[in-house]
């Protein structure tokens, strides 16, 4: 290998290692809250359709209370990087397992991500506890 070769890499490597200091890292607790409120937007969005063909809920009605939960699914995992959202999302948890009065399926999938939310947040706690390299 040429040396040429070897120091254009580590000079690459320093400039990564400053852009990355430059910014905040990303941390993957939010990102493990994030992607279980994103996939939780799309579950109780899918809800939608169930309540008004199957159990012959009002379309105003699904839509306004499913939709407006998948919205603020959404907007919860965006808004990740504020101390309260972490407690906004588990009211927004015990929300979600309530659409289970207008779709019963939604019992266990409310359980089942409140599940996964609590996987997050255990996670998390034993992710800080760990030594920073």
């Amino acid at each position: 290998m040429a040396e040429g070769t070897t120091e254009g890499a580590t000079e690459g490597t320093r400039e990564q290692a400053g852009a990355r200091a430059g910014r905040k890292a990303a941390n993957p607790v939010r990102r493990l809250y994030a992607t279980v409120l994103a996939c939780e937007a799309i579950v109780i969005a899918l809800a939608i359709p169930v309540a008004v063909a199957v159990l012959d809920v009002s379309g105003a009605t699904a839509g306004a209370v499913c939709g407006g939960l998948a919205v603020l699914c959404l907007l919860m995992a965006g808004l990740l990087q504020f101390r309260w959202s972490f407690a906004a999302g588990s009211v927004l948890q015990v929300a979600i397992i309530a659409t289970g009065f207008m779709v019963p399926a939604m019992f266990f999938l409310g359980v089942l991500f409140g599940a996964l939310w609590l996987t997050a947040f255990w996670m998390g706690r034993k992710v800080e506890r760990l030594p920073a390299r």
